[in-house]
């Protein structure tokens, strides 16, 4: 009998591009529900963007646009990069929709309507500046465990700790660096609690063991409310009841996999019970080990309060790495789907992935000569070698034209079937590694095989076991093919075009093709050259260059009239915290790799030389500066740069460019002297 089966992943968020990280965790269901669909079943992948929230409302206003025209410019460039790495939904939506709001108030309003919600007065930090309550990561201050600086509202990234924003130690906007002020809101709290004996039954029965461990850690312990709203401004949906309180965006993000099925099954003449309130259909969320919190705790404890289905399995994945470490920026390894596809062929990714992917926990880790060693001699060296070699020496000899396949060679085909055929289990356990394992097996043995029977060698009292061997071979690649064709969809489809076949199913794998004419071979994948992959890291570093230099002005002084229309006025006081000294600069030279900045070394007498990246290379040569002096903002806190550390900021007038001037004290002045 046939499985239906509805499928999603964890949606990206709409302040920034796909990144591989992304592509792992798509492809991982893609290569699942292709399967299922070559089997015969009623499998259906969706997904959307995660839209909502005040990182989307600040980015939009970074870039000049509506949050609304921000997020369709970011789903529109997401889905192509998933469609550029042939990653294939059902439909792909955003939770911006009429019809996740709706779904989001209906099982709000069912929760409310079973006493699930409470309100509660809470104080909060408030930004005078920008006129807002601050979100944890909105709040920026130094740790009140480790005393480490910099950190944000909800953890310390140091030593690990988690907190409440107003745990921290002399805080700061992370928007405007102003100190936020306590108020009181009103906040609606989903009351998560009454769920704890439901949550203690459900979670090990639907979630990894690894991860139900987890979240038995937690659910040992009392479970508190959830904090559900957000106050004005916010970029979200407002809360049924309320003018100026909004849902937070962990409320009508999951909600966003009903929603987005809900539009597919409207375009299909249906409604989204028909499917998501249907116990015929297996419901799976694949998502990553960070959010597992959201997905396995309030997730269902949110269905289950307001009469929805829950879903049969929370699919949990790993960290991805790139040569054993954390995907870094500087070093051109955290790296976006577009910047790959600049450079590669995501098929190749496509089958290095599969061979990681064991349907674990675990991390997966990208070294990028295996990954270059894996495609080269397995995928192109081994399997689509079998091809290569057989068809193009059956159009060679014997005018394209399969033979007949004699009783020894048969025996060997059949056992390959079975082999191939045993794939559907791994596939269905999500053990992609152990297919392409599987796959690269078979090819091995059909390869030595191949090199035993030496076909090449043939004479005319050889040409009938000629042919049997080739055929036997080009039909054992057509199903090698067909079971590759979840994982590499396009490299099957060229391939499969060559025996005359467009849609695959796994059926095929029962058919064997004799005495019948086949298409000449087409070369099917290039190899990988290494360059390629240097060349792509190259081009990650430099735009994560040109972002930190976006970034990194040269301190720009404005007059007072324009400082008042734009800001906030300052008081003396904090005009006083600025610690500005005369500097004289030591040396200057030119930052490779970089347009706009120059390196200095500054003499601050004797307060000791600092480092300064400043952004003036384009009104001065380096060898101009030295000897001069200036002033620079002394106990302004170090900032690590790709370039090294920049301990100051020198300050300068003028609107950027060649238009841009250092200041300079009289003569007579010395390093290190305090400028009042």
């Amino acid at each position: 009998m046939s499985r239906k089966i509805i499928a999603t992943s964890a949606l990206p968020y709409a302040n920034g591009a796909i990144h591989l990280g992304h592509i792992l965790e798509h492809l991982a269901m893609d290569y699942w529900i292709r399967f299922q669909k070559l089997k015969g079943n009623a499998a259906f992948y969706f997904c959307a963007d995660d839209t909502h929230g005040t990182p989307v409302m600040l980015k939009a206003r970074e870039m000049g646009m509506s949050p609304e025209d921000w997020v369709k410019k970011c789903q529109a460039e997401h889905l192509r990069d998933f469609k550029d790495f042939e990653i294939q939904f059902d439909h792909y939506s955003t939770t911006h929709s009429s019809e996740n709001r709706r779904l989001a108030e209906t099982i709000y309003l069912g929760a409310k309507k079973n006493n699930n919600i409470a309100t509660k007065t809470i104080q909060q930090l408030f930004c005078e500046n920008d006129k807002m309550f601050l979100p944890d990561r909105f709040v920026r201050g130094t740790c009140p465990k480790c005393a480490s600086e910099n950190q944000y509202g909800d953890a310390c990234d140091n030593c690990g700790s988690t907190y409440s924003p107003k745990d921290l130690i002399k805080p700061q906007c992370s928007v405007c660096g102003t100190t936020p002020v306590d108020r009181e809101s009103e906040h609606v709290f989903f009351k998560l609690g009454d769920f704890q004996e439901f949550l203690k039954e459900w979670v090990p029965q639907h979630t990894p063991k690894e991860i139900s461990n987890k979240m038995n850690e937690w659910l040992s312990e009392p479970l508190r409310n959830w904090d559900i709203s957000r106050d004005e401004p916010y970029f979200g949906f407002l809360i049924p009841g309320y003018s100026d309180k909004y849902f937070y965006v962990w409320v009508d993000a999951p909600i966003g996999y009903i929603s987005t099925l809900s539009e597919w099954a409207i375009s299909q003449g249906k409604k989204y019970e028909d499917f998501w309130e249907n116990e015929e259909f297996e419901i799976y969320h694949n998502i990553g080990k960070d959010i597992v919190y959201f997905h396995c705790l309030f997730w269902p404890a949110m269905l289950r309060s307001a009469g929805f289905r829950t879903p049969n399995e929370i699919i949990v994945h790993g960290f991805l790495n790139v040569n054993g470490e954390k995907m870094s920026k500087s070093k051109g390894t955290f790296i976006n789907a577009r910047t790959y596809l600049n450079n590669l062929n995501p098929l190749f990714l496509r089958y290095y992935l599969a061979s990681k992917m064991s349907g674990s926990v675990s991390d997966l880790d990208i070294n990028f000569e295996d990954f270059t060693s894996r495609v080269n001699s397995e995928l192109i060296g081994k399997i689509t070698n079998l091809g290569s070699r057989s068809l193009q020496m059956i159009a060679k000899r014997f005018d394209s034209t399969l033979g007949k396949i004699l009783d020894d060679d048969k025996k060997k085909l059949l056992e390959w079937q079975r082999q191939v055929d045993d794939l559907a289990k791994l596939y269905d356990a999500r053990d992609f590694a152990k297919v392409i394992v599987g796959i690269r097996e078979i090819a091995e043995s059909a390869n030595q095989y191949f090199d035993s029977k030496a076909p090449w060698k043939g004479t005319e009292a050889t040409r009938l076991s000629d042919l049997s061997c080739l055929t036997t071979v080009a039909n054992l690649f057509r199903w090698l093919a067909v079971a590759l064709s979840p994982i590499l969809p396009s490299y099957s489809e060229k391939a499969l075009a060559l025996y005359g076949k467009s849609q695959p199913k796994w059926t095929d794998l029962k058919d064997i093709i004799e005495e019948q004419q086949v298409k000449a071979y087409t070369h099917l994948i290039q190899r990988i050259e290494p360059e390629r992959i240097q060349a792509m890291i190259e081009e990650q570093k430099r735009e994560y260059e040109a972002s930190l230099e976006k970034a990194t002005p040269a301190a720009p002084v404005k007059a007072a009239t324009e400082t008042q229309t734009e800001g906030a006025m300052i008081t003396i006081d904090d005009f006083m915290k600025v610690d500005l000294r005369v500097a004289r600069i030591a040396e200057a030279s030119l930052v490779e790799g970089a347009d706009k900045l120059l390196r200095l070394k500054l003499d601050l007498g004797p307060l000791g030389e600092r480092q300064v990246f400043a952004g003036i290379r384009a009104a001065y040569e380096p060898e101009k500066l030295v000897g001069r002096h200036t002033i620079v903002v002394a106990n302004l806190a170090p900032r690590k740069m790709k370039f090294g550390m920049s301990e100051g900021m020198v300050l300068a007038a003028g609107d950027g460019g060649a238009d841009l001037y250092i200041f300079s004290p009289d003569s007579g002045a010395k390093a290190g002297q305090r400028v009042k």
